[in-house]
Parts: structure tokens; C-alpha cells; sequence
């Protein structure tokens, strides 16, 4: 039994310094990078890229809506031949500072990511900018959501992703942060909500049903003021339970 953890990181811009990227970043498998639309910025992209490449984390781009001031959590209606452009605009960009130029995977961000969730067509823009920059690179999806359906849909290949510091809704989507307890912040909860969500494949609801994932990798995110005490409890707490920690791979998922 394995997973990949990742976290979502190079959000700072330009002397605005957001998250412990350097701390996270040997703890984790995969980095999701700001791409300039929600977070970060060239230099940003440049430095968070050789701090990955350092510890040898698998890279990927983590793509917004072009909402800088909302950090990327306001959704904003965008047809999706511009969303699917803006995808590739994004992926290319980030692509263009890795060594050999090669990306692990993308990772939408914030409102883009969960509006994809609910809505088959977004969600094959998302795939289509992704492809047309690398028909193998593979995209991280909410599990059993639509992004999962339209990657299925087009050939390309994706890993289901679950949240361990946020809460669930019956319909397997994430709970609004606007709405309480929507984000978990004590380590030892958060690490061993994890583990059962591996082990059984499965969320309990902030409404008490029981919800079926497929659990590729697992997300913490880097703007959490407890992300580094989460991650290195869940990497404990993954170990306790002989549960692998290791980069996602499409070839053996």
C-alpha cells in the first residue's frame, strides 16, 4: 500500500513570503506550483522548481483563474476555449523552468478546481490545455469527480486526490471554506484521518455518510498555518500504518 502526498506551494510574490515551502518541500512526493495566475511569480516559479529539483520532489503546475487579489477562491465564468488556453498557457510557463523540461503532473487551483469538479465541460477544457502541452502528463483530480471523468474521457492519464485537512460533503465534493470546520488544522487529526481514507478507500461526510474514494495522493495545503506539523505527522503516522510514501505513477496506478 502506497500514496503520494503533495502540497500545493510557490504562493509567495515578490516580497510577500506565504508558506514554509523550504521546510515542506524535503517531507512531501509532489509540489504543486503557482503558476502566476492565484500566486507566485517568475522568480518564484524559479526558486520553488530548484528547491524541488534539490530533494528530488516530483514538480507540477497548479494553474487558477487569472484571480490574484481572491487568490484564486472566487470562481469566475470563463468559456472554455479561453479556460483551455489559459491552461496551457499557465503549464507551459511553469514547464519552461524544469529541468528537461518534463512535468510530473497539473493540478488545478482553488475555484477552477472545484468548479471542474462539478462541471463535465470545464473540466475537458482543463484536459484539453493540459494535452496540448503533453499528452502524457497526467492530472490531479478530485476522486470521483468530473475532472477524473473528462481525463478518462480524453486519454489522459490522472491520479484521484483527497484531502486530509478538509472536510467532505455527501456528494464526495469539498465543504465551501466559507462554511466552519470546512479546514482541519490539529496535526494528529488530519494524520489520522489519512490513514483511514487509505486503508478503507473512503470519507466519512461532515454529515455522517460514509463516501467511496480512490486515494492516489493524498493533499495538504501550503497556506495552512499548520502545514508542516501536519505533514510530518501524517509522514509518521503513514509510516506507523506501512503505508508507502511515493511520487504518483500512471504506468503502476
Amino acid at each position: 500500500m502506497k500514496v503520494d502526498l503533495n502540497s500545493d506551494l510557490g504562493e509567495s510574490f515578490g516580497h510577500y513570503v506565504l508558506g514554509n515551502d523550504e521546510q515542506i518541500l524535503p517531507l512531501i512526493t509532489a509540489a504543486n506550483v503557482a503558476c502566476g495566475f492565484h500566486a507566485g511569480d517568475p522568480n518564484v516559479m524559479a526558486q520553488t522548481v530548484a528547491i524541488a529539483e534539490k530533494n528530488g520532489v516530483a514538480i507540477g503546475a497548479h494553474p487558477s483563474y487569472p484571480d490574484r487579489i481572491g487568490f484564486g477562491r472566487r470562481h469566475m465564468d470563463m468559456q472554455p476555449e479561453n479556460v483551455e488556453n489559459m491552461i496551457t498557457y499557465q503549464v507551459a510557463a511553469l514547464q519552461g523552468f524544469v529541468k528537461g523540461h518534463r512535468l510530473h503532473h497539473v493540478k488545478p487551483h482553488g475555484a477552477l478546481y472545484n468548479a471542474a469538479a462539478k462541471s463535465l465541460p470545464l473540466a475537458l477544457a482543463i484536459c484539453r490545455g493540459i494535452k496540448r502541452v503533453d499528452p502524457e502528463l497526467p492530472i490531479y483530480g478530485l476522486a470521483g469527480s468530473q475532472l477524473i471523468t473528462a481525463a478518462r474521457e480524453i486519454g489522459l492519464p490522472y491520479a484521484s486526490e483527497v484531502f486530509a485537512d478538509r472536510a467532505y460533503q455527501a456528494d464526495g465534493t469539498l465543504v465551501p471554506r466559507v462554511k466552519p470546520h470546512a479546514v482541519l488544522h490539529d496535526p494528529q487529526e488530519v494524520a489520522k484521518r489519512a490513514v483511514h481514507m487509505i486503508q478503507d478507500q473512503a470519507v466519512t461526510a461532515i454529515t455522517g455518510e460514509h463516501v467511496e474514494l480512490q486515494v492516489d495522493t493524498i493533499c495538504v495545503h501550503g497556506d495552512n498555518e499548520e502545514a508542516l506539523a501536519i505533514v510530518r505527522a501524517l509522514r509518521s503516522a503513514l509510516k506507523d500504518a506501512a503505508i508507502e510514501i511515493a511520487p504518483f505513477d500512471p504506468h503502476h496506478a
